[in-house]
């Protein structure tokens, strides 16, 4: 069995209580050496066989699974936040169909929540913003087309921009270009959860300023939207004691 478990963003103690015990329970740890934890490793068995899939290509990675599961053992290939967003974990799973090999997929906290917590912040306020866009800048690997930071920026939505601390000149031109202002905020967030986390808090026209400025150079998320600042919105109509729900009768009615 291989189990695919989302090492959190950070912290060692934010892994879920599942990723946890297969961590334990695991012949064969393949881990992302890049991002991951290392105190996450201390959970391991004696014994365990440990992999840093930084120094390894796909086909390296898959291999060591394809040993391990024909000598009866299990297997956990432990992703940074939850491997769901840029994790890379599809083109392992249709390989592993392939092969008729079983696996499962423990999520994990990923990075975008880790920063929303060291700002206090919730991304979706009334009236201020109900959407949360993910995304990233193009680099080395290229973004479709159709989704351009410019097109999502028309919405003014909250949007949280992975894998792209080198490029925030360009990320600010496209911003602005696409509808946000200069002064729109946005904060940038070094290592969320981890102990030498960072947060700083400034506007899209500032970010690579502020990243200069506080050598942040890598490793650090971009949020970007009036939810940063959180100084104007409505109140929840969940707890407004006028607002009837199934399960409490409003005063308004």
């Amino acid at each position: 069995m291989i189990h695919f478990v989302g090492a959190g963003s950070g912290a060692p103690d934010l892994i879920t209580v599942r990723g946890q015990k297969y961590l334990r329970e695991a012949d064969c740890v393949i881990y992302a050496g890049s991002l991951v934890n290392p105190q996450l490793l201390e959970m391991c068995r004696e014994g365990c066989d440990i992999y840093d899939s930084a120094k390894m290509t796909l086909e390296e990675v898959l291999e060591v699974m394809f040993r391990k599961e024909k000598e009866g053992l299990v297997t956990v290939r432990l992703h940074t936040g939850d491997p769901c967003l840029y994790g890379a974990i599809r083109e392992q799973m249709d390989v592993l169909d392939e092969k008729g090999i079983a696996y499962d997929y423990t999520p994990g906290v990923s990075a975008f929540c880790g920063a929303a917590s060291a700002l206090n912040l919730e991304y979706t306020l009334p009236d201020v913003s109900q959407s949360v866009i993910i995304t990233r800048l193009a680099g080395r690997t290229p973004v479709p087309e159709k989704e351009s930071i410019e097109s999502f920026a028309a919405h003014h939505a909250t949007m949280v921009v992975f894998l792209s601390t080198t490029m925030l000149d360009e990320l600010s031109r496209r911003l602005i270009a696409g509808g946000y202002t200069a002064d729109t905020p946005a904060a940038i967030v070094y290592k969320a959860t981890w102990p030498d986390e960072r947060a700083y808090v400034c506007t899209v026209g500032t970010l690579a300023q502020t990243a200069r400025e506080n050598n942040v150079t890598k490793t650090a998320l971009m949020i970007i939207g009036d939810a940063v600042t959180h100084s104007r919105y409505d109140r929840s109509k969940l707890y407004d004691p006028g607002f009837t729900t199934e399960f409490r009768q409003g005063t308004d009615q």
